[in-house]
């Protein structure tokens, strides 16, 4: 633990909601796992971008401004591992668990893309999410849409 943001990291946190920035300062503070702020705001042809190459799902994106607040709304937090962006798992969970700790200390709703369900609400373990999220999904005829890198305010 003791990890700090990065210099890319500060950068993509501005225009994103403070709430959203408050709680990814803290959750790097108290994380078992380093990670990046790989995206925060994103211009509309960005999104359109990510669409196209099948990254992202949709151009209402909360990465987008918000017309409500004028900030961006979601973080892709990807953890850093032996100086390497690693889209993993188990480190994925980690920071999971340091987002729902600083979501519920700071009183911020955050929907995490894990199981696209509310974190901060929750006391289940992570993994248990994603799995019962997945096994819904299934059981619906429809396939998971797992993005365990995202957070979004509520």
């Amino acid at each position: 633990m003791g990890f700090k943001l990065g210099r890319h990291s500060k950068a993509e946190l501005k225009g994103v909601h403070p709430d959203l920035v408050a709680v990814v300062k803290r959750a790097i503070e108290i994380s078992e796992q380093d990670f990046t702020v790989h995206d925060g705001l994103r211009s509309k042809a960005e999104q359109r971008e990510y669409v196209d190459r099948g990254v992202s799902w949709t151009m209402k994106s909360k990465h987008l401004k918000q017309k409500a607040t004028g900030f961006g709304h979601a973080v892709d937090l990807v953890p850093y591992i032996n100086g390497k962006l690693r889209w993993e798992w188990p480190a994925i969970h980690l920071i999971a668990s340091a987002m729902r700790q600083a979501a519920k200390e700071l009183g911020v709703k955050i929907r995490w893309g894990g199981c696209w369900e509310r974190l901060d609400n929750s006391t289940l373990n992570t993994e248990i999410m994603v799995e019962e999220y997945t096994a819904r999904k299934r059981r619906q005829g429809k396939r998971p849409s797992l993005d365990g890198p995202h957070y979004e305010l509520m």
